[in-house]
Parts: structure tokens; C-alpha cells; sequence
């Protein structure tokens, strides 16, 4: 019998968007109420809910045959894990988040050097620990629970590690950001002993696979059109596309129909440009997946 793969998924504020890029990579997690072992159609796989903060340490014991989590957390318990793909996305956007120093705006701190003997307050300890031992700053590291910004504000830490995506809560605590610690991102892990498990490890790289063409999906888009056979060179000079675009001829005429796929960062500037050079019929489409 097929011995099923162990997937933990990350609990609080990842848990909706890995969910959401699961379900457009093809599988459905269906979470019923506080139950930790979430429902999904896939009879290889059986899930689990964990905090990001712990993943690593339960995929290197064992526990867990593959889950995702952020670099930082895995930088923070020094896993041994293998380490199967980075995922940029977030709750917030589809960039990495950032591991910041910040401090308030009026204490003359400008750089790390200045919090020699200073008590900096965290979620990410023995990173932090590290970061200043590796340059010889003595300063006090103290665990932060949560709204760790406040720590500062009420004079229970000189400085604060935290991370961020859109620096709106640091600002919105009058504090200003003097040094980037780490860039993180959602990385797929897997344990090394279930990578090594042929079965276990075909399921990972489907996962992996499947969840980078969604990711890559979100940013790109199908564009569609009829062309004039004598435009042809100018409308597909325009094109920036993955792959050469597909041409077929229409039926009895000197049109064309031009498909392609691109960054659809660019296509509200690209389709007068089409337009310009004799497009017509222009179709956008949104993309599911692009392997």
C-alpha cells in the first residue's frame, strides 16, 4: 500500500493565501472549524495545520514529511531540511517580506552600532542573537508575543526586529526602519529522509511544480487578436512572450488570429500599441497555471 505524504500547512496569517494557491494548482483543502487535520482530494496526501513558526522543526523531525514556512523560520530554528522551492507570496502581495531594525524617530539611533547595550525586542530571537553577535554588537534580545511595535512605544525595548511587506505599522508607531536584517519568502521543505523516499518524493515535486504554475499564472495573462497578414511582423515585434506567439490563418482571409501569453504588468500599455499596429478583436484571458 502507498504510504501517504505528511503536508503541513502554515496556520495564521499564510494559511489563507497557501490555501487559495493550492486550490488553483488543482487541490482543494477544505479546513472544518478548529480541526487541525483539514480535509483534501488527494488520497496520497494527508494535511496537517501548524504554525510557520514550528513547521521546520516538525518537517526535520520527522513529523511532518514536507510542509511550507518562511526562510526566516527556518533560519530561526536551524533546520536541517531540504529545501524544495521558494514561493514568492504573502498575505499581503506577491513579493518577499523583510526582517527590519526599527527604532523610534527621535532617539538618535541611525545605525546598528548605536544599540550597543540596548534592549531590542523580537519574535525572531536566536536570528536576532546571532545577527548582532556576527558584528560585535552587545545588546539584550528579548521575546516579543505580539504587537511588538507597542514594545518601543512603552519604553520596554530600545528597538524592535520585526518584519514587514508594506512598512505601514512601523510608521503608523512613529518608528523609522535603520537596517534590513533578512528578505523572506514562503519556501516548500521537505524532510530529507521523505525526500529520499521515491513515492514521497514524486508527490513533493508534483506539489512544487503545480504550485509554481499558479504563482507564475497570477502574473501572466493570454492575450488574443486578429492581425493583418502585412502587420503581422509589426504586431508580433510587440509581443513579449514566453514562447514564440501561435499564428493560424483564418478561414478564407488574409487575417491572422495571434495568440500569446504575457506579463500582465504590461498589458494595459501593450493593447493600444496592438491597436496602433493594426490589431483588432483584441481578447485578454486570465491564466490558471503556466508550466
Amino acid at each position: 500500500m502507498k504510504e501517504k505524504l505528511k503536508l503541513g500547512i502554515p496556520k495564521g496569517s499564510l494559511q489563507n493565501a497557501t490555501i487559495e494557491l493550492f486550490r488553483k494548482s488543482g487541490w482543494k483543502i477544505n479546513v472544518n472549524g478548529r480541526s487541525y487535520f483539514p480535509e483534501i482530494n488527494d488520497k496520497d496526501i494527508d494535511c496537517a495545520i501548524c504554525r510557520a513558526q514550528e513547521m521546520s522543526r516538525y518537517v526535520e523531525n520527522g513529523t511532518l514529511d514536507a510542509g511550507l514556512t518562511g526562510k526566516d523560520w527556518i533560519a530561526e530554528n536551524s533546520s536541517d531540511v531540504h529545501v524544495v522551492e521558494d514561493l514568492v507570496y504573502s498575505k499581503v502581495s506577491a513579493r518577499p517580506a523583510r526582517w527590519v531594525l526599527a527604532v523610534p524617530h527621535d532617539t538618535g539611533i541611525e545605525k546598528p552600532e548605536d544599540l550597543q547595550g540596548k534592549t531590542i525586542a523580537t519574535e525572531m530571537v536566536e536570528f536576532t542573537k546571532r545577527w548582532f553577535a556576527q558584528r560585535s554588537i552587545d545588546v539584550k534580545v528579548e521575546f516579543s508575543w505580539g504587537a511588538t511595535e507597542a514594545k518601543v512605544v512603552s519604553g520596554l525595548a530600545d528597538a524592535i526586529v520585526e518584519v514587514t511587506e508594506t512598512e505601514t505599522t512601523i510608521r503608523a508607531h512613529g518608528l523609522k526602519i535603520i537596517h534590513e536584517l533578512m528578505q523572506t519568502n514562503t519556501r516548500l521543505i521537505a524532510n530529507h529522509a521523505a525526500w529520499k523516499n521515491p513515492e514521497k518524493r514524486d508527490k513533493i515535486e508534483q506539489i512544487s511544480l503545480l504550485l509554481k504554475g499558479a504563482l507564475l499564472g497570477d502574473k501572466m495573462v493570454g492575450i488574443k487578436m486578429n492581425v493583418p497578414e502585412n502587420r503581422l511582423e509589426d504586431v508580433v515585434g510587440l509581443l513579449p512572450s514566453l514562447n514564440a506567439p501561435t499564428v493560424a490563418h483564418l478561414h478564407k482571409s488574409d487575417w491572422l488570429s495571434v495568440e500569446s501569453v504575457v506579463d500582465g504588468r504590461y498589458v494595459r500599455d501593450l493593447i493600444p500599441e496592438l491597436m496602433k499596429k493594426g490589431a483588432e478583436g483584441i481578447i485578454e484571458y486570465p491564466l490558471n497555471k503556466v508550466i
